[in-house]
């Protein structure tokens, strides 16, 4: 399974455009994190899995999200609901009680990925406003059969990878 995953779009609906047309044919699943300030109508928003953040109208989309795709579970919110820029803590828990491998958040504008209990954890950062680096980012995650997990990151402009971001999550075969 490969799914890309953006967040922290903030209106810029060119933007989003492109990054879903550049990845559309090879990925199974689009993701968008929430704080998109774009309505459920938006074409360009057809076929991802989107979530309602802090910014977006109210009621417009789910808080959250849990589905499955090519046998990866998988666990979507804004994160404003969860504290993220405190703890991942509370999000920790109910990405557990879903039973997801992999849980997609935003609401930092950080890009960041981690592993936590057997659950992957991706924030990929802001296509707009980013923090804590110059550019404007967005997540890939891809599964193989076994289960292994790579996160690669990428610069919103240009569609290059920013390699210091890159993570690859083993199996625990314990």
């Amino acid at each position: 399974m490969k799914c890309l995953i953006l967040s922290d779009s903030h209106g810029s609906e060119r933007e989003v455009e492109e990054v879903i047309l550049r990845h559309r044919q090879e990925v199974d699943a689009v993701i968008h994190c929430g704080d998109s300030e774009l309505k459920k109508s938006s074409p360009i928003l057809r076929d991802t899995y989107t979530v309602e953040g802090n910014c977006d109208i109210p009621g417009e989309f789910p808080e959250d999200i849990t589905e499955e795709v090519n046998g990866i579970r998988f666990y979507v919110t804004h994160g404003h609901l969860y504290n993220v820029k405190m703890s991942h803590v509370p999000l920790s828990y109910r990405a557990e009680e879903n039973s997801s491998r992999l849980a997609c958040f935003g609401h930092s504008h950080v890009a960041a990925a981690f592993e936590e209990n057997g659950v992957i954890f991706v924030n990929p950062g802001s296509l707009l406003l980013p923090r804590n680096r110059p550019e404007q980012t967005y997540a890939m995650a891809s599964f193989d059969k076994e289960g292994e997990a790579k996160v690669q990151f990428f610069e919103r402009a240009s569609g290059e990878e920013i390699h210091t971001l890159h993570k690859i999550f083993p199996v625990d075969k314990a």
